[in-house]
């Protein structure tokens, strides 16, 4: 099985959130990564940035990858509620 297995701080920092539990790292640079990343430069982000960073933002968190997020999303869509949270509890459901 696929998983990432690099830098989470990294990861965090991408972000700019711990979502990987507390960093000593993530609290010492508390800019973005790579070689821009300490510039600050970044401007508004449209909407779709927006959402595609919280999508990768679930799929690191739970460790899935993109095929296995698409065949949970469409599971979660064919059920009734809302799509979103029933997304997540399935989510949660495979860390058990």
């Amino acid at each position: 099985m696929a998983r990432y297995t690099g830098s989470k701080s990294k990861i965090a920092r991408k972000f700019g959130e711990a979502i990987f539990g507390d960093d000593k790292s993530f609290e010492k640079k508390n800019y973005p990564p790579g070689q821009h990343g300490s510039n600050r430069r970044r401007g508004k982000q449209s909407e779709y940035s927006v959402q595609l960073m919280e999508k990768q933002k679930a799929k690191y968190t739970y460790g899935i990858l993109e095929k296995q997020f698409r065949n949970l999303f469409a599971t979660a869509k064919r059920k009734e509620g809302v799509t979103g949270e029933i997304l997540l509890q399935l989510c949660e459901s495979r860390l058990g």
